[in-house]
């Protein structure tokens, strides 16, 4: 049985309808939302069927680990909002990162990545890949002689986050493609502070985007998952390989949540992107404050490089308080609105201490490369009143 889907139009959708529509795949009964399959296995009409469809010449279902109706349906619609032409979901945000890397990778390979990374990335780039001998530089993501100079004859992958986590640096994706295509490298771009609302790396060159579906997309702080969105080619002769035989899938359930969390995502992102622009020019104009990083402000130090990628500046604001770990603390202890947590992407404004949570285990050293000081806060700012985030904020400062 062939799947079909409502989306030969989508080419010449908006980003708004592909969110709403894109993927649609109804069964008989025509119901208006998207049918949610709770099912591991599937039958067959005839042996010859099955025979068919291991052998890849029938693309129907054949196991959950190897896809699923309801599965399919967030692939394609996140697909179509990227402008991509295939997508794999997967059971988490870290777990697409990882697959998407060691998909590609063997022994012997070199990977070059930015330095500013979230904790996790952080650990399987200079922890875990090397067990299997693969090896790194870490450059300054901002410094592009650095990142030609880190290309090797064994390199075979560039992985970078921009806006990185927590503290919004930026890499030139544009440049960074360049430099990676002469040296014959794919590029892997973790896109989760961005959002596909904000950000398309397609655009600037970029081979894979992988995402967390537990943050924006979702949305409200309900399941696990992930997604690597690539070519067809990558994902069927890398991806699928590995992915099917190791088996990080999501369940249809959380696919189902994320399917439905995307028909808000552009609405709640720019909300919040707003927002957050406004809590980030207050707390610039707070004494108390010694720092405060929001792609969009005009003292951000890759300003215009921001405006150049991204539509707005997200929905991350991170922010240094004089005194350290204990007056952080005292500023997390005081919130009233806001919630102590280290999700993001939320309806719910979370705000957390990266040095003592997030990128606790990569150490000092490594925080401090990456610029994360004992006095900084990053602050996911949520759907709330706007008043009554900035309430909150002004008298969590003032105590």
């Amino acid at each position: 049985m062939t799947k079909k889907t409502r989306t030969k139009n989508a080419p010449g959708w908006g980003d708004a309808t592909k969110l709403v529509r894109g993927g649609l795949e109804r069964t008989p009964f025509g119901e208006t939302s998207e049918a949610l399959f709770l099912n591991s296995g599937f039958v067959y009409d005839a042996p010859e069927t099955a025979e068919k469809r291991f052998m890849g010449e029938d693309d129907g279902y054949v196991y959950g680990r190897y896809g699923n109706p309801t599965v399919s349906m967030f692939e394609e619609r996140l697909a179509l909002l990227e402008g991509a032409e295939a997508c794999y979901a997967v059971a988490s945000g870290m777990a697409a990162v990882f697959g998407a890397l060691a998909c590609q990778l063997k022994a012997g390979d070199h990977i070059v990545s930015s330095k500013a990374l979230f904790g996790s990335c952080y650990q399987v780039i200079t922890n875990i890949l090397p067990r299997f001998g693969i090896t790194h530089t870490l450059v300054d993501g901002a410094d592009l002689d650095a990142w030609a100079a880190a290309m090797r004859p064994e390199t075979k992958c560039v992985f970078l986050e921009t806006p990185s986590n927590p503290t919004l640096d930026l890499v030139d994706l544009g440049a960074v493609a360049e430099i990676a295509k002469r040296a014959g490298t794919l590029v892997v771009v973790d896109n989760i502070f961005a959002t596909p609302i904000l950000q398309k790396p397609l655009n600037f060159g970029a081979d894979v985007i992988v995402y967390s579906g537990t943050k924006h997309i979702d949305g409200q702080g309900r399941v696990l998952g992930g997604a690597i969105v690539s070519t067809r080619k990558f994902k069927e002769e890398m991806l699928k390989p590995f992915l099917r035989h190791t088996g990080p899938s999501i369940s249809p359930f959380n696919a189902w949540v994320l399917l439905k969390g995307m028909e808000t995502l552009k609405l709640r992102v720019e909300a919040q992107s707003l927002s957050a622009l406004t809590v980030a020019q207050h707390l610039q104009a707070t004494k108390v404050v010694s720092r405060a990083l929001y792609p969009h402000l005009e003292s951000h130090p890759q300003y215009a490089l921001a405006k150049k990628q991204m539509s707005l500046g997200g929905t991350m604001v991170t922010f240094e308080v004089e005194g350290g770990k204990e007056k952080a603390f005292d500023v997390l202890r005081n919130l009233k609105v806001i919630d102590i947590s280290n999700n993001l992407g939320d309806a719910k404004s979370l705000m957390t201490h990266p040095a003592s949570t997030t990128h606790r285990n990569i150490g000092p050293e490594a925080r401090a490369m990456m610029g994360i000081t004992d006095g900084m806060l990053r602050l996911s700012v949520g759907l709330e009143d706007i008043k009554d985030i900035l309430d909150d904020v002004k008298q969590a400062l003032a105590d």
